[in-house]
């Protein structure tokens, strides 16, 4: 697990005025440690890709690199600050995708910087969103999306949006939600990303997730394509509905920035997947 960099409002009042949101992560994350609510309850807007993976399903040894007829990527947010991109960049990492926003409250500070950051290397990049289906609607979540990076175009370097669903770091695991009215909001969102955009979202989430959340709900494997989170040498079972994964997070203990991802495709193949 990545240590959280999102500002405690306590810890926020001993900066100065008018000190930019993204020094004031950077500072804290070196000094403060994880930051979290009285209670040890993670501050809103510092969940990311994978942030309850580790604890409840686990990890083993992954097999580090580009495997054949994969293509290497990476996931960031706000707590990988300013991303060594070219480094990643010669070590073989095609692609990437950085967290945009959460709910209809958050924006990553480092967004405009991680986006750019990983196409001037030369890199296939795209955003994610990180839903909390208890603050507000799926398509009110998609709008927020849309309208603070999450778009997307067909000239073959911006890679279809993602909704990243997975364990609320904040409270019940599904959100508070019975599995149909989960499935309710999910369609929501991608049906007003769709209409939004032109595009089918990736989704991001994990098998065990799925099955308790969605009651292994079947119907958005034909439309959506899947990007699975195991932590793993191995992808393992697919969430109900999937017979095949287009990404695949596999540790987030990798190089330079811990979330690493494989697509599974070739180079080629991925700038078919970003084009549409």
């Amino acid at each position: 697990m990545r240590p959280y960099t999102a500002i405690h409002p306590v810890r926020a009042r001993l900066f100065p005025a008018g000190v930019p949101a993204a020094l004031l992560a950077l500072v804290l994350s070196l000094f403060t440690g994880p930051a979290s609510a009285d209670d040890g309850t993670p501050v809103r807007g510092s969940a990311h890709m994978g942030i309850g993976v580790i604890a409840h399903d686990g990890w083993s040894p992954a097999s580090g690199g580009p495997r054949a007829g994969q293509t290497e990527g990476v996931d960031v947010a706000s707590y990988q600050g300013d991303v060594a991109w070219p480094t990643l960049w010669n070590s073989g990492v095609k692609w990437a995708y950085t967290k945009a926003t959460e709910g209809t409250y958050y924006t990553n500070p480092y967004f405009s910087a991680q986006y750019t950051g990983a196409r001037d290397v030369g890199m296939i990049r795209g955003s994610y969103h990180f839903a909390t289906p208890d603050t507000s609607g799926g398509a009110t979540q998609a709008d927020y999306f849309v309208d603070h990076g999450g778009g997307w175009s067909g000239d073959g370097v911006t890679l279809p949006g993602v909704l990243d669903i997975e364990w609320n770091p904040y409270g019940d695991a599904c959100y508070g939600k019975t599995p149909s009215a989960m499935v309710t909001w999910i369609r929501d969102f991608l049906n007003r990303y769709k209409s939004r955009t032109g595009r089918d979202a990736v989704i991001y989430t994990a098998t065990s997730w799925w099955s308790s959340c969605t009651g292994d709900y079947t119907g958005f494997g034909k439309t959506n394509p899947l990007w699975v989170a195991r932590y793993a040498s191995a992808v393992g079972d697919l969430p109900a509905g999937w017979s095949s994964y287009s990404m695949w997070q596999y540790t987030s203990s990798g190089p330079t920035v811990g979330d690493h991802d494989r697509f599974n495709g070739s180079l080629d193949q991925l700038r078919d997947f970003a084009a549409g």
